[in-house]
């Protein structure tokens, strides 16, 4: 099966030194590529910047922005089987970059931010020929939240994990997701390495992707 995976954090320029951005290290994404590949997968890893070596034999593209990172994803599911959606999108950027640094000043620096584009809302929503896993890092209503975004976002899946934790989630090496499934049933998977949690999400995609 073809997946291709998206990790890490974006980065929407503010001037050429500074830029809004998130606390993703992409280590659930790449554990997930790295776990498919493992089963014998091809795999398309698209990465946000992030401080992690890409997996030997995935296909890497290397990304920045939102823009950049919806235009890939775009081209990549053209032959994919899954799109697991594990980057953290920055949801607003800076309405202009200043092309030079911006200098400090006495007066209050106020910022103008508009949205980015949403990647999971911009994919076809009837006659796809993939599935699609989206994530949602919540602080707060994990359940109702994740649920929404699943009908919202039209995903097959919603890995849900709850980041207000300080010892799983982003930025950690440990995670622990409840997945919710379009069918109305839910899984957890309790709080183990990421590693192990990627392991256990590419077997559940797998089995998904064999009934349909």
């Amino acid at each position: 099966m073809r997946f291709v995976v998206t990790a890490g954090p974006t980065r929407e320029a503010i001037d050429p030194v500074r830029f809004i951005s998130n606390r993703s290290s992409g280590k659930m994404g790449y554990a997930i590529a790295e776990a498919a590949l493992a089963r014998g997968h091809e795999v398309t890893l698209i990465s946000g910047p992030a401080s992690l070596a890409p997996p030997p034999h995935a296909k890497f593209i290397s990304v920045t922005s939102a823009d950049e990172l919806h235009h890939a994803v775009h081209r990549a599911v053209r032959t994919c089987d899954v799109l697991v959606m594990c980057a953290a999108v920055s949801d607003y950027r800076p309405a202009a970059a200043a092309t030079r640094k911006t200098k400090k000043r006495q007066s209050p620096f106020a910022l103008k931010l508009i949205r980015t584009r949403d990647i999971l809302a911009s994919l076809p929503k009837e006659n796809r020929r993939y599935l699609v896993v989206g994530f949602a890092a919540e602080t707060h209503d994990l359940k109702s939240n994740a649920q929404k975004k699943l009908r919202k976002k039209n995903c097959d899946m919603i890995v849900a994990n709850d980041v207000s934790r300080s010892d799983s989630g982003m930025e950690s090496d440990a995670n622990e997701v409840v997945i919710f499934f379009r069918n109305g049933e839910t899984e957890k998977i309790s709080r183990a390495s990421k590693k192990i949690i990627a392991r256990e999400l590419v077997k559940k995609i797998s089995k998904c992707l064999k009934k349909v």
